[in-house]
């Protein structure tokens, strides 16, 4: 505490950050903002842009920048996505900024800091270009944790010829995500192909009855091979789960 007042008195930090250090959040107009949530959980605080103006997740993204180095958003459309880097290009020149209209998330790091880096490698599959943009949003976040990421995209069950043909990939993985609409049948495939933890994430692409995935989450649920199932469109979710199993295996590589 001494130290953190010292260097607040000395003008070596803010008072958003000496206040995230003391009460391991910092508050803003906008919200509270938890900068302590990667020392607590391991997991990178997302700011989720759905329900907020531009300018909210524009200020968020600033106070996450100043207080952990890194700013992560989902589900951010064009407007939003666009107010956060130009706010973040204001108030650092040099802070790194990915944008992903697709997915809908922007990441943002500042010069000076160091991504995690795991000795752990998580595979995110798609079963159709339609569910490619929950997938990238897992994929994000588990890069995020720091696991090597490797998608695997449009091998839906339609032709099992397109999973089969890339199945080696996916069993060099150390978790699985499977993103997949309509009926679902993927995820319980790839469960019953490979060793790692299997991830499912049901997305909401299909129609008609069980449409807007809920056959595909209901698929999930009972399905005969083992697996973990989120809800749907739970990018964020599905990307965390795998990076917790992969900061996992990365410690005991390093045992």
């Amino acid at each position: 505490m001494r130290e953190t007042l010292a260097a607040l008195e000395a003008g070596e930090i803010g008072v958003e950050e000496a206040e995230s250090q003391l009460a391991g959040y910092a508050t803003t107009d906008a919200g509270r903002f938890d900068a302590a949530r990667e020392r607590r959980r391991g997991i990178p605080e997302a700011i989720l842009a759905e329900g907020k103006t531009p300018a909210e997740v524009a200020a968020l993204a600033t106070t996450a920048l100043e207080t952990t180095g890194r700013a992560l958003v989902t589900r951010a459309n064009e407007a939003t996505a666009a107010a956060v880097a130009s706010t973040v290009g204001d108030g650092d020149a040099d802070a790194m900024v990915d944008r992903d209209d697709r997915t809908g998330t922007v990441v943002a790091h500042a010069a000076d800091f160091e991504p995690p880096s795991l000795d752990a490698a998580v595979a995110v599959v798609a079963a159709g270009t339609a569910d490619a943009p929950v997938a990238g949003e897992a994929a994000v976040v588990a890069r995020e944790i720091g696991a090597t990421v490797d998608r695997v995209d449009d091998v839906g069950v339609a032709n099992l010829d397109r999973i089969l043909d890339q199945i080696d990939r996916v069993r060099e993985a150390d978790a699985v995500v499977v993103a997949a609409g309509r009926e679902g049948a993927l995820p319980t495939v790839v469960a019953g192909l490979v060793d790692a933890p299997v991830i499912a994430l049901p997305v909401s692409t299909g129609y008609g009855v069980g449409g807007e995935g809920v056959a595909a989450l209901e698929g999930a649920l009972q399905s005969c091979s083992v697996l973990t199932t989120v809800n749907v469109d739970a990018g964020f979710v599905a990307g965390a789960q795998a990076g917790l199993i992969a900061r996992a295996v990365d410690a005991a590589r390093a045992e």
